[in-house]
């Protein structure tokens, strides 16, 4: 473990509460940062990838722990800021190590966006173990979280979410409790199966624009004007025109939460082709290499000449050329 100790704050502690993050990321990390600033008592970090645990434990005077356990040991409450179902089924219920150790009394605050069913089923498992949960899903960027200007929705029994809302109120601008745990997820589903349709279209319209030869700083003004605005005009039209795909929010991140949407409509026997048709190209940008980018990077699939198009042009060249040998030696 990693430990240094932090200057001094005169500033009087928002509470008694010791505060561990699991997952400390470009969102955990940040979130770490704000409550650290807010004078909370952040005295646990822990992330599979080491370095950054250490590097943020020293930053912020808490003591990055090597196993999850020893962060329940040392923390009343228990952010957690990983990537997928997988991981958290892991931090909550790996053989070895877990965040259930001893967890009587904790309350664990689980920020990542993932299937409902894995919200509820770490919710309940941690129940067994007298502890607390909160989903407390977040729709912002990193710089909210180093802000304490998240949009946060929430899902927890009233009383769990009434005993920590000033907490929550000082990483949140805004919050809304959804209900009950896994209803949270299902709203953050929603949010960015939504968001992701309308980053997709908005790169297929620029695409097509740039093909047929207009001015894209022209289209993006009267799509402001028109029934083509949305948000993500505004925060990603000039990414995508720049090629500048710094990221925010993967496109991995992108497909994953896309794909959860597409389980929740399965699950009701819906059928969403537009949310189909936006996961699959964001999954495509995973098998072109190009996951981490950011999801403006769609546009790479649909500007003209650029590397997801010429490679799918190239894929089509080859299996012409394929088809046109194997008909030759079919005449021979």
């Amino acid at each position: 473990m990693s430990k240094k100790t932090a200057k001094k704050k005169t500033a009087r502690r928002p509470g008694t509460k010791k505060i561990g993050f699991v997952g400390v990321g470009r969102m955990g990390a940040n979130m770490a940062r704000h409550l650290n600033d807010l004078n909370y008592n952040v005295t646990a970090v822990y992330d599979v990838y080491r370095p950054a645990a250490n590097e943020l434990a020293d930053e912020i005077g808490a003591t990055a722990f090597t196993k999850l356990a020893d962060v329940t040991a040392n923390a009343d409450i228990i952010f957690t800021v990983v990537t997928d179902d997988a991981a958290m089924k892991k931090i909550f219920t790996g053989k070895a190590d877990n965040l259930l150790t001893k967890a009587a009394g904790k309350t664990f605050i689980n920020c990542a966006t993932l299937s409902p069913e894995t919200q509820k089923a770490v919710a309940t498992a941690a129940k067994r173990r007298k502890a607390s949960s909160i989903e407390a899903c977040m729709a912002s960027s990193i710089s909210h979280a180093r802000n304490g200007e998240l949009y946060l929705m929430i899902g927890a029994d009233d009383d769990v979410f009434t005993k920590n809302k000033k907490l929550l109120d000082d990483l949140s601008l805004n919050l809304r409790h959804i209900g009950k745990i896994g209803k949270a997820a299902e709203v953050k589903a929603l949010v960015n199966m939504v968001m992701n349709i309308n980053t997709a279209g908005l790169a297929e319209g620029l695409g097509l624009a740039k093909s047929l030869g207009h001015d894209l700083k022209m289209i993006c003004e009267v799509f402001s004007q028109t029934g083509a605005n949305s948000r993500v005009l505004e925060t990603d039209a000039d990414d995508m025109i720049d090629r500048d795909h710094e990221c925010w929010f993967s496109a991995s991140h992108a497909a994953k939460d896309s794909g959860i949407a597409g389980g929740l409509a399965r699950s009701k026997k819906l059928n969403l082709p537009l949310n189909a048709a936006t996961t699959a190209q964001y999954k495509r940008m995973i098998e072109l290499g190009l996951g981490d980018l950011d999801k403006s990077g769609i546009a790479e699939l649909t500007f003209p000449g650029r590397a997801g198009t010429k490679k799918k042009t190239a894929k089509r060249k080859t299996a012409a050329k394929k088809k046109v040998t194997t008909k030759k030696a079919v005449k021979k």
